[in-house]
C-alpha cells in the first residue's frame, strides 16, 4: 500500500523494527507486552464502561461487544493508537522533542479527571517497571527524564508503552497490535465483571473483536497528523458521571 509523507512509516525513518517478521525473542517480548500480568494496574480501570453498564446502555454480551467495538473504532483507533505510533517512532529515533510533543498532545485529549489519572498511573507504573527491567538500556535515562521527578506521574501510558516496544525490540506494527489487544482484553474483562457475563461470553467477544483490532491498527498507521481526533462526547460524559457513581468496582 502506498504511503504519504505524513504517515508513520515515513516519520519513523529507517527503523529496522518496523518489519512484522518476528524473531523468536521478538515474539516472546510481544507476548510480554500484551500479557494481562504486566503490573501496570490496567485491570482496575473500565474507561467508562462501568458507567455505561450502570446507565443501562450495556446490558448483555451483544451490548458489551457493540460498546467495545465503537469505542475502539471511534476513539482508540483515531487518537490513542496513532499517537502511540508516533511516540514509538520518536523513541526509536531518539527524538525527545517529539516524545514530549505527542505526550502532551495525548494528555490534552484526556478530558476527564479519571481518564487523565488512569493514563498517568499506568504510565508511571510501566516506566518504573522498565527502569528496573532494563536499567542499562540506552533509552533508560531519557525514559527517566520523561517521567519527571521522583514520585511524579508525568508519563502517559502510550508514551511508556511505546518506549517499552522500542526497548524490547518489538516491531512497530506488532507492538501496536499488542497495545490494541491489551486494551480490548481489559474492556472484555471489565464487561465480564460489570454486566456480569460468563467466561465463554468473554472468549466469544475476543474472537469477534479480532477484525476490529486489525482494522484499528490499519487506521492508526495511515492517519495523517491533522486527522487525529477524538470526538466521543458521550464517553466523556459517562466518565464524568462515573466520578460520583454511588457503587463501583473500577477506578474509571
Amino acid at each position: 500500500m502506498d504511503r504519504h509523507p505524513g504517515q508513520v512509516a515515513d516519520i519513523a525513518g529507517n527503523v529496522a523494527a518496523h518489519t512484522l517478521a518476528l524473531r523468536p525473542h521478538a515474539l516472546l517480548r510481544l507476548l510480554h507486552l500484551a500479557s494481562p500480568s504486566l503490573p501496570v494496574g490496567a485491570y482496575s480501570y473500565s474507561q467508562g464502561l462501568e458507567s455505561a453498564i450502570d446507565a443501562g446502555i450495556v446490558k448483555n454480551e451483544a451490548g458489551a461487544l457493540a460498546w467495545i467495538t465503537d469505542t475502539l473504532q471511534l476513539s482508540v483507533a483515531r487518537l490513542e493508537a496513532p499517537v502511540f505510533c508516533r511516540l514509538y517512532a520518536a523513541w526509536a529515533n531518539g527524538d525527545m522533542d517529539r516524545v514530549q510533543h505527542w505526550s502532551e498532545f495525548f494528555l490534552a485529549s484526556r478530558d476527564t479527571a479519571e481518564f487523565r489519572a488512569e493514563t498517568m498511573q499506568m504510565g508511571y507504573s510501566l516506566g518504573k517497571l522498565l527502569a528496573e527491567l532494563l536499567p542499562e538500556h540506552a533509552l533508560a535515562p531519557a525514559l527517566a527524564a520523561a517521567s519527571g521527578t521522583a514520585g511524579a506521574k508525568n508519563l502517559p501510558y502510550p508514551t511508556a508503552m511505546a518506549a517499552a516496544g522500542v526497548m524490547l525490540e518489538t516491531p512497530l506494527e506488532a507492538a501496536l497490535h499488542a497495545y490494541l489487544f491489551s486494551w480490548v482484553e481489559n474492556q472484555v474483562l471489565a464487561a465480564l465483571k460489570g454486566v456480569p457475563l460468563g467466561q465463554m461470553a468473554g472468549q466469544r467477544m475476543l474472537l469477534k473483536l479480532e477484525d476490529a483490532v486489525v482494522e484499528a491498527a490499519r487506521v492508526a498507521l495511515l492517519l495523517e497528523d491533522d486527522d487525529i481526533s477524538n470526538w466521543t462526547p458521550g464517553l466523556s460524559l459517562l466518565s464524568m458521571r462515573h466520578e460520583t457513581q454511588y457503587s463501583r468496582i473500577f477506578r474509571s
